[in-house]
């Protein structure tokens, strides 16, 4: 192909010359190039493993094909989805079946990440608008995004587990009281699928008909008290977040948690009821019951034949507590008369051992040096540091020790210096 101009180009200058240079090269330098991005790190990692470029390939290969082995060894079975079942506007996906959506519909709420993406990819594969004949038809598509979103989100997925659309009919089939048939067998599915919702796990099973009463009473004690953690927030109104007025937007939240606690009451309802039916045919309770009775009828008759033993037993019983009743009364008596009389020994002594130990103080000069002429005030002063003294010293050990030391400083001459320590002892 060639191109044609239309029109002569400009002369070139007068003074340009085609052998000269026209502008001047810039000076050369040394640079470090470094491989960056995937380059970088291919090359890190050659030089961290000392390998070749093909040894590096070739073993990037092999790790590639081992995430593709342990991908599929995730346990799960492809379902086949049913487009006119399930939803497909994505306008509508606040009331889908999510696990319906990606075909999960087998395990649902015990569905686990990887099989939830392994469930998405397929879907993604088989529903991806660039396989239809018209491109622009993606809603089914936006359904399936939304429905991986919703389960990969673990908030999100929590809240939609609370209200699970596609599990509505299974938690309504339940059974009755008059529902014939074996009794474990129609209510340990129920149970099991109730567990899904308690806060505290593990959840204690049904049992069979080897439980022992202490597992049917935890059994039973632990559902009546079932700590739910099922919000209904999947079910509030949308309004709540579009709303363009702050008023209404606070109407709309209150609107929802209204709603959401009387679902919530509404629920607890349901599931106590269910309890209540649980318990009315459980043949443990029956039979629990029957040996409850057994047992207080042959108690009842233990009774009846040891009460004529028990009487006599009384009997012979009460006469011995009677004497020994009197005996204790009298040596109480007793011991009542030789306490009082000890005690009004003991204030005798108590009496006598004051009276001589003032005996002493006054005979020596009240506690003063003996050439000193003790005045009054003096006096006064010491009969208080006596009576403090005394005070002091008031158990009749501690009235003999003083004593016995007063004595003996009379007769060492140093009855002041005594005297005067006690009195100190004493303030």
């Amino acid at each position: 192909m060639s191109l044609t101009l239309d029109f002569l180009l400009p002369p070139p200058p007068a003074s340009y010359k085609a052998d000269q240079a026209h502008a001047s090269a810039s000076a050369t330098s040394d640079r470090l190039l470094e491989p960056v991005g995937p380059s970088f790190f291919a090359y890190a990692r050659r030089k961290r493993h000392n390998r070749t470029f093909s040894e590096d390939e070739r073993h990037q290969a092999e790790e590639k094909a081992n995430q593709i082995v342990e991908e599929e060894k995730v346990d799960f079975e492809y379902e086949d989805v049913d487009i006119d079942t399930v939803n497909t506007d994505p306008t509508a996906w606040k009331t889908q079946d999510n696990y319906a959506v990606l075909g999960l519909t087998k395990l649902r709420y015990k569905a686990t990440e990887e099989q939830i993406k392994k469930a998405h990819r397929r879907m993604v594969l088989l529903h991806h608008p660039d396989k239809k004949a018209d491109k622009n038809d993606d809603a089914f598509f936006k359904c399936i995004a939304k429905a991986y979103e919703t389960l990969m989100n673990p908030v999100s997925r929590r809240q939609y587990d609370s209200v699970d659309f596609g599990m509505s009919y299974i938690d309504e089939d339940v059974p009755t009281a008059k529902t014939p048939g074996n009794f474990y067998k129609l209510w340990t599915p129920v149970f099991e699928r109730e567990a899904r919702f308690s806060t505290k796990q593990p959840v204690p099973m049904l049992g069979n008909e080897e439980s022992t009463k202490e597992d049917v009473e935890k059994f039973y004690d632990f559902w009546y008290n079932l700590d739910s953690w099922r919000t209904f927030e999947w079910l509030d109104k949308e309004g709540a977040e579009g709303a363009d007025n702050r008023d209404d937007k606070r109407y709309q939240e209150k609107k929802n948690r209204a709603q959401r606690a009387q679902l919530k009451k509404e629920d607890n309802a349901r599931l106590r009821k269910l309890i209540d039916v649980c318990l009315s045919v459980d043949p443990r309770i029956a039979q629990f019951r029957a040996e409850e009775k057994k047992r207080r009828n042959a108690k009842k008759d233990a009774k009846a034949a040891a009460e004529k033993a028990a009487a006599e037993e009384a009997a012979r019983k009460a006469e011995e507590e009677r004497i020994a009743r009197e005996k204790a009364e009298a040596e109480s008596k007793a011991a009542a008369a030789s306490a009082k009389k000890d005690k009004e020994n003991l204030k005798k002594l108590v009496k006598k051992e004051k009276k001589t130990i003032k005996g002493l103080f006054n005979g020596n000069n009240y506690g003063l040096p003996a050439d000193t002429k003790a005045t009054p005030s003096q006096i006064e002063k010491q009969l208080v540091a006596m009576d403090a003294v005394i005070v002091k010293n008031k158990m009749i050990e501690d009235l003999e020790k003083l004593r016995k030391d007063l004595e003996q400083a009379v007769k060492d001459g140093k009855f002041v210096e005594v005297f005067a320590s006690y009195a100190e002892a004493a303030k």
